[in-house]
């Protein structure tokens, strides 16, 4: 794996100046949630860091990366394929940053769009992307409160308010979010 330097310059130079303090601000976020829920801080800081690495290519770039892998893509992957960026970084964080920890790839892979049974680091991606400190949003407050209290709650927070909004934008609704969601609620009480 590169170093963190390495990575860094690499993001600085794909990202731009907004996605890379993003990218800073998750991870920073990430590493305290981790300390929270006693998961491996290392861990949370390279998935924070890296986790957007794909996200600034074009769509075309994306959907190349992953079938070139081997993925199959769907009609639904190809027409909304921002949502594939997690996948893509996946790709890019193995392939090109030599980042070998499957728990690292699959917070990468589905911090955009969670998944049933997600294990503790993908909650804590998934939710530091939601809620570091350059997110303003209605209600980014109680979800990062929420977050601090209980992760499970914050990520049903974070996913009904994912699928409020986009169905109020006439968006696609990605099937890994809806069955997270659904997966969370069969699980409480």
């Amino acid at each position: 794996m590169w170093s963190y330097d390495k990575i860094t310059d690499y993001l600085m130079n794909n990202l731009g100046e907004k996605r890379y303090k993003h990218s800073l601000g998750v991870m920073d976020t990430a590493v305290r949630l981790a300390g929270i829920y006693n998961e491996d801080t290392e861990k949370a800081r390279i998935a924070g860091l890296v986790h957007d690495c794909a996200k600034k290519l074009p769509g075309e770039k994306i959907i190349e990366i992953c079938t070139n892998e081997g993925y199959e893509l769907g009609d639904e992957d190809i027409r909304n394929s921002y949502l594939l960026h997690g996948l893509a970084g996946r790709i890019l964080a193995k392939k090109v940053i030599g980042i070998d920890d499957e728990d690292v790839l699959n917070a990468i892979e589905f911090h955009t769009t969670g998944r049933p049974n997600m294990s503790l680091l993908e909650k804590i991606i998934y939710i530091a992307d939601y809620i570091e400190p350059g997110r303003e949003f209605k209600g980014v407050d109680e979800l990062r409160k929420a977050a601090d209290e209980d992760l499970n709650k914050a990520l049903l927070m974070s996913f009904d308010n994912t699928i409020k909004f986009v169905i109020d934008k006439g968006g696609f609704l990605h099937h890994n979010t809806i069955e997270a969601r659904n997966y969370l609620i069969s699980r409480k009480g």
